[in-house]
């Protein structure tokens, strides 16, 4: 049992919360001061951590796992970079055995964002240049090895419009991403079952009154896109005007190997990226991913002014709705134990996975 000012799907209330696997409990009572329990953060988009990297398959998703879990996540998905198409079937082997037993102290792994290589070259960022043109066969495959949740996109690429209804019918959740494309194109994309849009602003065609591209797409037309909030990738005033132009925007990291390690080189898939001064970049100096974790993506959408119950519902409750995981990402009798407690300055002072005390040092 918990006690504290518990974020709930009806707003603050204070009290206590009961719990093994699944939340019991929550009853209204006096409290002491100070502890603040928000849902367990939910994360669509995570290459690594701990100087390791998705894309080496074997064990790496477990130890991303459970270096996530130290910072709040409860729940996230392995994600994949371009590459060549043995190299996407070894990381995906590893991730199949983490999504299907979660890791002891781990975050849950509740499958696969296969980001690339159905990508546009022009807008590869930090992507390695591997990128194929969709089919339904190949993803697929990929599909009957670990389960595929969300997939990113370039939609004006000959073939893809055509892929998006089946990949819907397949159960996964299309973005749009890595794009060059038209204001018309991203419109047909979501006419035709595209759903979001990857790390909103980056990697993608900007806007503009004359010329509109995938930005003005997702502003216009979006219901929910994945943003970056480490107020490096976007500045804070792009930021405030996507928060206001898309009711669902929700938080992701793009962590990469480099999350949690001293400033050094590390690894993105087959690309050798540098950590300096609080964020990833390639040798050339772009943008390559990020070391952010959740709660201070939490606290980084408070200080831009969000109160502490939206930055926590862009961080739990709106991936986990787009996801359709109904049983995450809330506190409420019934759903699962996936809970963090947090200090007066917003840091995770206990988290716990499925009811499981994550240890945090």
């Amino acid at each position: 049992m918990l006690q504290g000012r518990i974020l709930t799907p009806d707003g603050w209330i204070n009290g206590s919360i009961a719990f093994g696997q699944r939340i019991a409990s929550i009853t209204e009572g006096p409290v002491g001061e100070g502890l603040t329990i928000v849902p367990g953060f939910v994360d669509l988009h995570v290459h690594g951590a701990s100087g390791v990297d998705i894309m080496e398959g074997g064990d790496a998703g477990a130890v991303v796992a459970r270096s996530h879990a130290r910072h709040g996540t409860t729940a996230l998905l392995g994600t994949t970079l371009t590459a060549k198409e043995d190299s996407i079937r070894h990381a995906l082997q590893g991730l199949a055995g983490v999504i299907a037993q979660r890791p002891q102290h781990g975050a849950r792994m509740l499958g696969v964002h296969l980001e690339g290589p159905f990508l546009n070259r022009r807008r590869l960022g930090a992507q390695p240049p591997d990128v194929v043109t969709g089919s339904r066969a190949l993803v697929e495959s990929y599909h009957a090895i670990a389960p595929i949740r969300v997939l990113t996109m370039a939609p004006e690429v000959t073939g893809h419009l055509e892929l998006i209804p089946h990949l819907k019918n397949m159960g996964i959740r299309v973005q749009i991403g890595h794009s060059a494309g038209s204001y018309d194109d991203g419109v047909a994309a979501m006419r035709a079952g595209a759903a979001g849009f990857t790390h909103l602003f980056n990697g993608m065609s900007g806007m503009s009154h004359k010329e509109p591209g995938m930005v003005d797409v997702a502003m216009a037309h979006a219901e929910y896109a994945e943003i970056i909030p480490d107020l490096l990738h976007v500045h804070p005033g792009a930021m405030r005007a996507a928060l206001r132009a898309i009711p669902r925007l929700y938080g992701v990291t793009d962590a990469t190997s480099a999350t949690g390690m001293p400033d050094g080189e590390y690894a993105l898939g087959t690309q050798r990226v540098f950590k300096c001064m609080g964020c990833v970049r390639l040798a050339t100096g772009s943008l390559a991913g990020s070391v952010l974790t959740m709660d201070q993506a939490l606290r980084n959408f408070v200080s831009l002014g969000m109160d502490v119950a939206e930055a926590s519902q862009r961080l739990s409750l709106f991936p986990a709705d787009y996801l359709g995981e109904s049983q995450r990402g809330r506190l409420a009798p019934g759903t699962w134990a996936d809970i963090v407690v947090l200090d007066q300055s917003l840091h995770p002072v206990a988290v716990f996975v499925e009811g499981e005390a994550i240890p945090l040092s």
